[in-house]
């Protein structure tokens, strides 16, 4: 079987497709892809592609809150490598996972931008400046979530 070129029409609805879905259900499950490509008429390889290229979509389960420790030169000169192995402890997690009841989801940040606050954790869009170990452990001691209250 051989597939046409997609249109632009096509490609152009891909995206705004592919956010929406990710809005519903927090991420892009292999179904969802495969059914966005069926109701596009657009080969699988090509929302996977799309899917895989854009930072945006996630492709596995994430937690309800999004933590995200920046690992840019400010923050990293600052203590940040320390700050992420200390959150890894305290959720059990290493970036890029969830915790087992999706509560939390954990990335490692190039750069946020947020130089002159370095270290900065980013807790569900929420900047948090000038980060140590004991204030990433009560920050998320806030959110219920302690190796202590484990």
């Amino acid at each position: 079987m051989r597939v046409g070129p997609v249109s632009q029409e096509k490609s152009a609805a891909l995206i705004p497709l592919l956010q929406r879905v990710q809005a519903e259900q927090g991420y892009l499950s292999r179904e969802a892809l495969r059914e966005i490509a069926r109701e596009l008429r657009i080969p699988e390889s090509k929302v996977y592609g799309v899917a895989t290229f854009y930072a945006q979509f996630k492709l596995t389960r994430q937690g309800r809150h999004s933590l995200k420790v920046c690992q840019g030169t400010a923050c990293h000169v600052k203590g940040a490598p320390r700050l992420l192995r200390t959150v890894e402890a305290e959720l059990g997690i290493q970036p890029g996972g969830a915790t087992p009841d999706f509560q939390f989801s954990l990335e490692r940040v190039a750069c946020f931008g947020s130089c002159a606050l370095a270290p900065v954790i980013v807790l569900d869009e929420r900047v948090y400046a000038k980060m140590t170990p004991p204030k990433a452990k009560e920050l998320l001691s806030r959110y219920g979530r302690s190796r202590e209250a484990s």
